[in-house]
Parts: structure tokens; sequence; C-alpha cells
């Protein structure tokens, strides 16, 4: 099965009803063009607010499903399109989650994702505003396939994209906000961006899957995000890979074929030792 996905690399400003407006003219754009899956950036409907710890943020939050996925929701039965969605999510009070949504082609919500591993570093404040996911992994079987979805720092651990790909996933989707410090060199953002790079398609190769990572564009504060979004197959060779500074949609084909293929030749799956990996459920072994 051949499935044309779409990414969509922006860059956002203050206001959000600019920034959703902008989306659904890069999707209707995308759609038109035959993009059978969309997926925006994390958290696309605003500026990155977790560069700072302000209370005025909470007020970016909305319920999911809410206004925002019923809006999508229409889009896609209208374009027949599925959309993959990154919004702030409140639960209820005092309780919020950075949470992606996935709508199939007829415009049925699915359901979400909840991040799972939620950063506290210089700039990525995101403890102050975001529980820990309580939903698990997740994948959505879609009128154009299985997609696994993962959002940002959990691009860094090889276990959530493992146990996605385990259920079933067909396609890794990771919605992303990530750049460079501006005052960062040169050799210190190609370091940056290629380990980045490097530790998703080794994903989609450990997992014999498709892996998609769309990252937002433009400078915010103190950070210049990198965008560089890219397509991979399931051996890790780059289908398609955005510049760091421009917006761009770009449509991706991809075979869902490949999977059974790798995973013949490259029989990871098969020569896992489940039996062994026991310890992998500890922060820390003790040396016996």
């Amino acid at each position: 099965m051949k499935v044309k996905v779409g990414l969509m690399q922006m860059s956002c400003v203050k206001d959000k009803q600019k920034n959703i407006e902008k989306a659904i003219k890069n999707i209707r754009l995308l759609a038109s063009k035959g993009a059978n899956i969309i997926c925006m950036q994390e958290l696309f409907s605003s500026l990155y607010f977790c560069d700072v710890e302000d209370y005025n943020n909470f007020s970016l939050a909305e319920s999911i499903p809410g206004t925002t996925t019923e809006m999508f929701s229409s889009l896609s039965k209208e374009l027949n399109v599925v959309i993959v969605a990154s919004l702030f999510e409140k639960q209820m009070a005092g309780l919020y989650f950075n949470t992606t949504a996935v709508i199939d082609a007829d415009g049925k919500y699915l359901g979400k994702y909840r991040k799972m591993h939620i950063p506290d570093d210089p700039g990525y404040y995101e403890k102050f505003y975001f529980t820990p996911g309580d939903l698990g992994y997740k994948v959505f079987e879609t009128k154009y396939g299985k997609l696994g979805v993962l959002i940002c720092w959990d691009q860094w651990y090889p276990e959530a994209s493992r146990l996605t790909a385990l259920q079933g996933a067909e396609i890794l989707f990771y919605p992303t906000a990530i750049g460079w410090a501006k005052c960062q060199d040169e050799e210190t953002n190609n370091e940056q961006y290629y380990a980045w790079q490097t530790i998703q398609r080794s994903h989609a190769i450990a997992n014999g899957v498709h892996t998609i990572s769309v990252n937002r564009v433009g400078e915010e504060g103190d950070m210049k995000f990198w965008g560089g979004s890219f397509a991979v197959n399931p051996f890790g060779t780059i289908l398609y890979e955005a510049t760091h500074n421009e917006e761009e949609n770009k449509i991706v084909e991809l075979d869902l074929s490949l999977s059974d293929h790798y995973r013949m030749h490259w029989p990871f799956f098969r020569d896992r030792r489940v039996d062994s990996y026991q310890d992998i459920t500890k922060k820390y072994i003790e040396k016996k």
C-alpha cells in the first residue's frame, strides 16, 4: 500500500487564530496536491511558550476533543485526509498535557496521545506546564494505515518507538519543536541537529517502519528553531529533508509494504531476546 504524507513545517506568531488559519491553508494546499495524511509540528497553534515559566500561558490550553478538533474533523471529512494535530490540552483545572489528536479521513476523532517524556532544560521548561502522559503508547488505525504518534522529547527514547511499533504502527510520526540557542556556534548546531536526525533514523531501522519528523522554523526568544523536518524509509534512508530556515509544505510517498521487506531481510524482531530484558524497567542496575 502506498500513501502520500504531507509534512507541514511552519513558523508561528503570538496570535493563535492566525496560526490556525495558516495551518488550515497549508492543509488545503497539501490535500489539493494529493496528501492522504497530514502532520503538523508540535504545538502548532502558538509560539513555543515553554521557553519561560509564565502562568498566563495556561490560557492557551483547550479541551481535546474540543473546538479545534471539531474544526479539523470537518476539514478532514471535506478533504478526505487524516490529520495529526499537536495541541496544548487542558483536561481539568490544574491538569494539562502536551497532546496530539488524530482525526481520520472521514472526520472521525480517533483519539489522542499524551507526550510521555517531558523535558526540563534551559529554554524547554515543559515540566512547568505538562503532566507526563497517562495513556501509554498508542497506535491509530486510519483509512491510510496504522499510525504511531510520539512527540518531540520522546524522539530520544528507543523504548517509546519500540513499544509503539510492537502495537503494529506502520508509520511513526514525531511532531516536534526543537531548535538552537542563538548563542551557539555552527559546530555545536550541526552536532545537535545530526544527533536528533540520527536517533530517529535508528528508530526506523530498528523497528522497520517509515518515520516522519515535523519541526517548526523561525526565531522565538533566544531560540532559532532548526526546521529540518524529514521522512525516512524503514531502513533509515532519507526520502526528504527540509531546510533549516524556510516554511515548507512537502508531500512524500511511502510504500508501506517495505516494512515487510526489510523485516524479512533484517529480522530484528525475530531475534529479540525478550527473556533477557527484564532490567530495562529499572532506573539503575546494580552490579551483581
